[in-house]
């Protein structure tokens, strides 16, 4: 039977899985009696009260939802007497134990905590994995000592130029201004930009074109692998 579980060390839960071994109901009637009282607004949830559960033994996995102490008295309010001491006297058990901060209560809670560092690392990779592309970048002009338009940099990106002209404007890396894209100051400050000033022949008209220096074409070559990373986890996330 797993510990109570304590959301940033303030607030303890009981799983309903917890619920229907302590009351022996089946899972599925606790859940049942769950959702009906989230469909009556009586219970307080938060964001992270569903959760997925595998089973030891393997077999579907099935949503637990994790209660605090109101919302699983509510939930055993319509039990038997006898069955809502069980809880009583489980929930008395279970908070006399006072867990120590930051460690895991469980060997099952310190698995979940690894899973979920691994996540973190794996997800790290991914996008150092995705920005990889930019070191090939870097080696065609690393010898080249001369600045490039965005025309020129989103060829050597292998970029549709609409999708990277999107990216340097919904990342805050550029704006419009007369028609023309204009990097944002810090950016210019951080040297991964020049802007040279000009008089257009013929009309003379003054103009200002924007150029990435060598420094801002492996900088922007990273971000966009990330950008179009980003992209793509948010297609998965809605289909």
């Amino acid at each position: 039977m797993q510990a109570l579980q304590h959301i940033g060390a303030v607030k303890a839960t009981m799983s309903s899985r917890e619920i229907a071994d302590i009351c022996e109901a089946r899972h599925n009637d606790v859940i049942v009696t769950i959702e009906r009282l989230i469909n009556e607004g009586v219970l307080r949830l938060g964001r992270n009260t569903a959760r997925p559960y595998a089973p030891d033994g393997g077999g579907r996995p099935t949503m637990v939802y994790d209660l605090t102490k109101r919302d699983c008295l509510i939930v055993v309010s319509g039990y038997s007497a006898v069955l809502r001491a069980k809880i009583i006297d489980r929930w008395m058990e279970l908070e006399a134990v006072a867990p120590v901060p930051g460690l895991p209560r469980s060997f099952a809670e310190a698995l979940r905590l690894a899973a979920d560092q691994q996540d973190v690392i794996t997800a790290q990779a991914e996008q150092l994995a995705a920005a990889a592309p930019a070191v090939e970048f870097v080696e065609r002009y690393a010898d080249s000592t001369g600045t490039k338009g965005f025309r020129q940099v989103a060829k050597l990106l292998q970029a549709n130029e609409s999708q990277f002209r999107e990216f340097l404007i919904e990342e805050k890396i550029m704006y419009r201004l007369g028609g023309e894209l204009t990097p944002h100051s810090q950016h210019i400050d951080a040297g991964r930009f020049c802007v040279k000033a000009g008089t257009a022949p013929g009309n003379g008209h003054a103009y200002n074109a924007a150029r990435f220096t060598p420094k801002g074409v492996t900088w922007v070559a990273g971000e966009w692998a990330k950008w179009q990373l980003k992209q793509r986890a948010g297609e998965v996330a809605h289909a």
